[in-house]
């Protein structure tokens, strides 16, 4: 295959190093990054429109399509900004197979959110995470980028395991506090 008959994008790598200019203006971004706060998470939040509040622990906290989340920030530097979900719905211990096959799946066809089952006293709860460490900070677009994608896609897997599951029993809400939480967890 000759230089003419190659795809644009495999010509620019194979130019590369050769003398031959880009055919393309590399981008240099306009904004650095900047250290990671609980601020500038909730600042974007602000200007979508969500609701949210501080909890016990000082971390952001809400709830999206019924589902709690919360924008925790870990690390000893607190540069690692997690975005954590747990779906609305109580499982039954019966159901642990079942719903550990969803998310098996879910985890091995998807990069995001892990997800995973935890045991919590009133039956199983359905976790996800999405975590990105940003040691040398976020621009303002890597931010909501992240925050983005750990709602969206957290709130995909559960409608995903809401769908494939029966139907919500309306007595398995009873016991759920304010923060979506049962029992004493």
């Amino acid at each position: 295959m000759s230089a003419r008959q190659r795809a644009p994008w495999l010509a620019r790598i194979l130019a590369k190093g050769t003398g031959s200019a880009p055919d393309t203006a590399v981008h240099i971004p306009t904004e650095l990054p900047t250290p990671l706060t609980r601020d500038r998470v909730g600042a974007y939040l602000t200007r979508r429109g969500y609701t949210f509040r501080l909890d016990d622990d000082d971390d952001i906290t809400g709830t999206w399509d019924g589902n709690r989340f919360w924008f925790l920030l870990l690390g000893t530097q607190h540069e690692i900004l997690q975005v954590r979900g747990r779906w609305h719905r109580p499982l039954a211990d019966s159901g642990r197979l079942a719903v550990l096959q969803i998310i098996n799946d879910w985890n091995r066809e998807r990069i995001w959110p892990k997800a995973y089952l935890r045991a919590e006293p009133a039956g199983l709860a359905l976790y996800t995470e999405v975590s990105v460490d940003f040691g040398p900070g976020a621009t303002k677009n890597q931010l909501e980028q992240m925050v983005a994608c750990g709602l969206g896609t957290s709130i995909q897997l559960f409608t995903s395991v809401s769908a494939l599951l029966p139907p919500e029993d309306p007595d398995d809400l009873e016991g759920m506090d304010d923060n979506g939480a049962f029992g004493d967890g």
